[in-house]
């Protein structure tokens, strides 16, 4: 699904804008769409770039997964520095031996050695100890940092990622379109499509708010403790939201309906996009509700006997108060 609707996209896309990049997650498919040689969109030449964010949270979870092996505890301690010297490495970095020259270090540098062989880390000077424990030289740790760090199948496509792009933003708005139209929750495609609008017009509304000042004059921040890494990080809070836009909006819809020459249809005719004009996604027509409700049996009904002591459950007669189904009717 997720590629049938980005070939939609993109397609519908490239009619009016004439893309030079795109920056999605590391899905399989999509990076053979856009593989250069070999896929779909080989002859438009556009650079297909990976969300830095995506690869620096693969990369926590691998190297908490490794943190939680017994004798490999002391990379839970070096998790949010090797993820910064990641990050540094993309950012700093346009190919794919200067990345790997930078990207090595941390292999060194987690062991207290800060210069070796033709190398050296560019941090400034460091305090004569340390504020976490140095994973020894050839320990268990180290050998499965050292797996992580040089595993050629996560750096296959490291030269999509020193672009140094991220789809944040697109991703906040995801999230924030789950406030108006859960994921838990079924809507019509009229409906859907409403919800999916306000929750732009409050998105735009509100992104470039001013940042909450206390009574010292202070910029407010907020705690937040995350139990995967055990440590607590800190976020700038925003203003209230005003919803400002609402009564503009109330205006229009009353002038719309006002200068209406009709009433509202009863019924809002399938558009062309609509998802219900494609039938049943099963391919198969649903059977008649009466008929599957004389064919379907529910685990766990209860029939109450009232009249009658002796009752055939359709295995022996006995005495029983209440009769379940006939593969619970043991006693």
């Amino acid at each position: 699904m997720e590629k049938a609707a980005f070939i939609q996209t993109f397609d519908s896309l490239t009619k009016e804008v004439n893309i030079k990049e795109i920056v999605t997650d590391a899905h399989v498919q999509i990076a053979a769409l856009m593989h250069p040689e070999r896929g779909r969109y080989k002859d438009q030449a556009i650079t297909h770039s990976l969300d830095v964010w995506h690869a620096a949270k693969n990369l926590t979870k691998k190297l908490h997964a490794v943190g939680m092996i017994s004798g490999q505890k002391l990379i839970l301690g070096w998790i949010k520095d090797i993820v910064n010297h990641f990050w540094y490495a993309c950012q700093h970095t346009s190919t794919r031996e200067e990345f790997m020259d930078v990207w090595k270090g941390v292999l060194h540098h987690v062991t207290g050695e800060h210069e070796w062989g033709f190398g050296r880390c560019f941090h400034a000077p460091l305090a004569e100890n340390p504020d976490k424990e140095l994973i020894p030289h050839g320990s268990a740790a180290h050998v499965a940092l050292s797996r992580i760090v040089l595993n050629q199948r996560w750096l296959k496509d490291i030269e999509k990622l020193l672009t140094f792009r991220t789809t944040a933003e697109l991703e906040s708005f995801q999230n924030h379109i789950l406030m108006y139209a859960g994921k838990r929750f079924a809507f019509s495609f009229g409906v859907y499509e409403a919800r999916t609008l306000l929750a732009a017009l409050d998105y735009n509304h509100h992104n470039h708010r001013p940042v909450h000042v206390n009574i010292k004059g202070e910029v407010s921040h907020k705690r937040v403790y995350n139990k995967k890494s055990q440590r607590y990080s800190v976020h700038t809070v925003k203003e209230t939201k005003d919803y400002g836009y609402i009564p503009e909006l109330h205006t229009r819809i009353l002038e719309k309906r006002l200068s209406s020459a009709g009433g509202l249809p009863k019924r809002r005719s399938i558009q062309a996009d609509d998802p219900r004009a494609l039938g049943p996604l099963s391919g198969i027509s649903p059977p008649p509700t009466a008929e599957l409700v004389q064919t379907q049996q529910c685990r766990g009904q209860v029939v109450i006997i009232t009249k009658s002591p002796l009752h055939f459950c359709g295995r022996k007669l006995h005495k029983c108060n209440f009769c379940f189904l006939q593969d619970l009717c043991d006693t």
